[in-house]
């Protein structure tokens, strides 16, 4: 199993949206970076997620497992794209805020922290482990 970041903006799409989405989860669409969408091919079924509210909040609400691997994107009308399906499996006690990632060394080598701007990237286990524990949470 790999771990991955994935960022929305609340605003279009929310942790509580995901939420709503149940058990057939959702399509994760819409990205258009050649660096995202290869991650988002190397994303395999079970795969975990963080999910991150990007630009309002900044900070890591939950997380989400892959359900279906990557398949051209229909919001993609060149058909260049891909997305995959995820679904809510849990959201942290804590929201991660960028800010307090940023004080942690050991995160110091984050594609968040380094690649900002990037919708999709790995985020590797001691990393995962120390979220989940800056989240309060356990699964």
């Amino acid at each position: 199993m790999k771990y991955w970041l994935l960022k929305s903006e609340p605003d279009v799409w929310s942790i509580d949206e995901q939420i709503k989405s149940g058990k057939k989860g959702t399509t994760w669409d819409g990205v258009r970076n050649y660096q995202a969408k290869n991650n988002l091919l190397k994303m395999k079924i079970g795969d975990l997620c963080f999910f991150y509210h990007s630009n309002i909040g900044k900070e890591i609400v939950g997380i989400v497992k892959v359900i279906k691997e990557a398949f051209i994107d229909p919001t993609d009308k060149q058909k260049k794209f891909v997305a995959v399906k995820v679904k809510f499996v849990k959201k942290l006690n804590i929201p991660v805020t960028l800010e307090n990632m940023k004080k942690i060394k050991a995160l110091g080598e984050l594609s968040l922290i380094k690649q900002s701007r990037l919708s999709v990237m790995p985020i590797d286990t001691k990393c995962w482990k120390i979220i989940l524990k800056m989240g309060k949470i356990k699964l």
